[in-house]
Parts: structure tokens; sequence; C-alpha cells
């Protein structure tokens, strides 16, 4: 009887085992593959110039201010009007798995801002500028499928 009792005891850790370090690996490979997404589309490209968004101007501020809640509501912003035009302009989407691997990326980016920025100033600043890359990718994202769009 404790014999078998043991042998499930033992069975569930290592079911417990398994499960948690298959969600480490899960996370490394999520976060590994935002990172080379981020550094393989901000290296193609420069930074789309779009008045409708302001994340060119909070990756410049990012470097000199000091008080950062101002420029978390300017990258809000303009998610929020990146993901309004997705959803109602004839054409443009988020189809792509990458597409939707940054737009998760954002919102963990944002939680990690949240958790940070009393405690670990460096770690929330680079989460916003993580967010602020991400826009940069997904508007220049967004602007060539206009592009193409109006083209054809």
């Amino acid at each position: 009887m404790v014999g078998l009792v043991l042998l499930v005891w033992f069975d569930m850790l290592a079911s417990l085992l398994i499960i948690g370090i298959s969600l480490v690996l899960f996370i490394y490979w999520f976060r590994y593959s935002c990172i080379l997404l981020l550094r393989d589309r901000v290296g193609q490209a420069a930074p789309v110039a779009d008045n409708r968004f302001s994340y060119v101007d909070v990756q410049s501020r990012l470097k000199t201010e000091q008080d950062l809640d101002p420029l978390v509501r300017a990258l809000d912003r303009d998610y929020q009007i990146f993901t309004y035009l997705v959803q109602h302009a004839v054409g443009l989407e988020l189809g792509s798995v990458e597409d939707r691997l940054l737009v998760l990326d954002y919102k963990v980016m944002q939680w990690r801002y949240r958790l940070t920025k009393t405690a670990a100033p460096v770690q929330a600043r680079r989460a916003l500028s993580e967010m602020a890359s991400i826009l940069s990718v997904l508007v220049g994202r967004m602007s060539e499928q206009a592009g193409v769009r109006t083209e054809a």
C-alpha cells in the first residue's frame, strides 16, 4: 500500500516537473521568437513616419525622460489607433503568425512595464522600448499592406 502511494506521488511529481519544464521552454521560445522578429524587421526598414502615431517620438524620449507614464499612455494610444485601423480598414489584417506573436508580445510588455515601473525602472524602460519597436514593425507592415492595395 505504501509502495503504491509512493509510486502515485512520484508519478505526479514527474508530471509536474515535465509540465514546469515545458512551460519554461515555451516562454523561452516565445521571447526568443519575438526578439528575432523585432531584430529582423527593425533592421530591414527605417521607422515609418506617420503623424497618427507617436512611437518614434517615444523611442527618442525614452533616453532622457524621467517620468515614463506619459510615454506608456502615448504607446497605448498608438496601439488603440493601430488596432482600430486593422479592425475597420478593408484589406488590413494581422493574418500572419509573426504579427500575432508581436501583438501578444506587446501585451506581455505592458504587463512587464506595470510590474517593474517602480521596483526596476531600467526593466520598465526596456519594456517600453520593446513596445515602441513592436508598434514600429506592426505599423510598417500595415503601411506595406495599404501601399500594395493602393498600387494594385
